[in-house]
């Protein structure tokens, strides 16, 4: 890393001893061999990034460890204090130092020089690979004035990442509305009939082989980007739990969006919401989950009032960015026929998730029963399944009701009575009667 500032800082020095036509103005810097074992040197050279990314990288970076470099490094051209629009950057509210800006890049690549300037600007838009992939990227800035007079913002995940070697995972919250969920399950745990399998196992092929089919194959202009799968079926029949296996098996990481926290009543904020979101994974391999999807998916309706109108519109929205997302991305509904039409003519893959069979529920009682605690003889799992028509959801909740009394009453097995109680719970959740 020190090198990076290193050459940062006589970079800007260069530039500086030119704009004040200093005497014995520093040459031209180079940039030393790179430690291959620092976390942003090792980053620099897998992604193989020119010099000018260097550059911009170190910039976004440096205010992170280094609150004093650009200050100080003005302070020697300017004693008196004074301004230097061309250096640009800008002082915050809790920083006490100069963050950079778009205008403190353009200065450190191109100096004064007009072609230049203009050069550079074309190339953090056109050309660089960290603004491409949003690894940075400048804040927005009021109608009128420049854009590059926006803060330069390192990405928070790679200032982690360069400074601990860890990748920060984004945390839930009104800027990220989506919570990251795992599984300690195996997919021997998923029990499911053959053909919705098979359709889970065509998911996983895309995800395994899907940048090999792009880029080896050449097929990245005839194939649209990503790949939208709908998952339907009664609550407790697997979907979440396929989200989680195909992310652990995938190394991937999934996000379940939280759509309490994306929905406003305000025009446009829906909009706004679901924007950032995607724009922050668009880069990221992630699987992005959206349960209970009717709530933001649903059909579109006759425009009777505004509110229909503009309700209309995020869903029309909604469909734009899902179609052009790079990675995969997971509806689940309980019924397919709440998804709008047009979402369901774009999906790769519709899959049914059905209530278990009796093989199937004869299956899900043996998983998710305690091993090594002994069972009550009154306890007949083929007759449970047989009788009683509930979900994989369900069983584990009788199950774990049906523990929990068994340690309570100090038994030393599990006996019927607290299954059937279990159930009957679980059927007056649904207001079913036994």
């Amino acid at each position: 890393m020190e090198t990076i500032f290193t050459y940062l800082k006589n970079q800007f020095i260069f530039q500086l001893d030119t704009l004040f036509q200093v005497e014995n103005p520093m040459e031209k810097p180079v940039l030393n061999q790179l430690d291959s074992n620092g976390f942003i040197d090792e980053f620099i050279i897998e992604n193989n990034l020119t010099e000018t990314d260097i550059l911009i990288l170190g910039l976004a970076l440096v205010p992170h460890m280094k609150p004093d470099f650009l200050s100080s490094i003005i302070a020697e051209y300017l004693p008196n204090g004074g301004e230097l629009p061309e250096f640009g950057g800008i002082k915050t509210k809790n920083h006490r130092g100069i963050l950079p800006t778009g205008e403190t890049a353009q200065f450190l690549i191109a100096g004064n020089d007009l072609e230049e300037r203009i050069s550079f600007y074309n190339y953090l838009h056109n050309s660089s690979f960290l603004y491409q992939k949003r690894i940075i990227k400048l804040e927005s800035v009021p109608n009128g004035e420049p854009k590059l007079s926006g803060l330069l913002i390192l990405e928070d995940e790679y200032i982690e990442k360069f400074i601990t070697g860890k990748i920060l995972k984004p945390q839930l919250s009104s800027n990220f509305p989506a919570q990251l969920i795992e599984t300690q399950l195996d997919w021997e745990d998923l029990v499911l009939n053959s053909n919705t399998l098979n359709q889970i196992k065509e998911i996983e092929t895309w995800l395994k082989f899907n940048e090999i089919l792009l880029h080896e194959w050449n097929m990245k202009t005839k194939i649209k980007p990503g790949f939208r799968v709908m998952f339907y079926g009664a609550p407790g029949t697997g979907k979440t739990l396929t989200a989680s296996l195909l992310g652990k098996y995938t190394q991937r990481d999934v996000y379940r969006i939280d759509l309490s926290m994306v929905i406003s009543k305000y025009i446009g904020e829906t909009e706004k919401n679901l924007s950032s979101l995607f724009d922050k994974a668009a880069d990221k391999d992630w699987i992005l989950f959206f349960d209970e999807a009717d709530a933001v998916f649903g059909k579109r309706t006759n425009v009777r009032d505004a509110h229909d109108k503009y309700a209309n519109q995020e869903v029309s929205y909604l469909l734009q960015r899902i179609e052009n997302h790079p990675g995969l991305v997971i509806l689940a509904s309980n019924f397919k026929a709440n998804i709008d039409a047009a979402f369901t003519r774009r999906f790769q893959s519709i899959i049914e998730f059905e209530v278990p069979t009796y093989n199937e529920r004869l299956q899900l009682w043996k998983n998710n029963l305690p091993q090594g605690i002994k069972i009550a003889e009154d306890v007949n799992l083929n007759e449970l399944s047989k009788k009683y028509d509930i979900t994989g959801a369900n069983i584990v909740n009788i199950i774990q009701y049906a523990c929990l009394r068994t340690l309570e009453d100090k038994n030393e097995s599990i006996n019927l009575n607290h299954l059937l109680q279990g159930i009957k719970k679980e059927y007056a959740k649904e207001g079913k009667m036994m």
